[in-house]
């Protein structure tokens, strides 16, 4: 249910790319794994009588990484709807950024107030062929991030979040 103070009427939300769902679900799916092994130490170790871990009772060894494995898994569920969450539009004087799934947030960057514009690449966004876009403000706690834009969107949007930060700046 959209609501008017998170969603302005008007705005044509522009979406990221459908590679940055499998980035993300990619990533989830490893960390996933990591932490659910993790968890898994303290049954390894109480099978072999090792330390404290022996005197653990086993519903709690192996309700660990159960519980570290479905929350995961729970989380990793969700991130489709995430990732459609997010998006942007550009407006004449300003940018808009939004992201979240219950706690919804749009962040509204003046294109005046911009500072710079950062891109960055990570290997796995370089190899989907996937790029970040970065605005940075005076105000710390106004940075918004656009990640999951192709590479050549990602170009074209900081010449263009540039070009419009230098014309707004020029005019004060």
């Amino acid at each position: 249910m959209p609501s008017r103070a998170v969603d302005p009427e008007g705005v044509e939300w522009r979406r990221l790319s459908p590679r940055y769902l499998t980035l993300r679900l990619v990533s989830g799916a490893i960390g996933t794994a990591v932490w659910t092994s993790i968890a898994c130490l303290p049954l390894g170790a109480r099978s072999i009588g090792f330390g404290l871990f022996a005197a653990l009772p086993w519903w709690f060894v192996l309700a660990l990484p159960a519980a570290v494995a479905a929350l995961n898994l729970v989380l990793l569920a969700l991130t489709p709807r995430r990732v459609r969450a997010m998006g942007y539009a550009e407006r004449a004087d300003d940018l808009l950024v939004r992201s979240g799934l219950l706690v919804r947030r749009v962040s509204v960057v003046p294109y005046g107030r911009m500072q710079y514009v950062d891109v960055t690449v990570g290997p796995i966004e370089g190899a989907l062929g996937l790029a970040t876009v970065r605005l940075h403000t005076a105000a710390a706690a106004t940075q918004a991030a656009i990640p999951g834009l192709p590479e050549a969107e990602a170009a074209r949007l900081r010449e263009q979040l540039s070009a419009r930060g230098e014309a707004r700046l020029a005019g004060l």
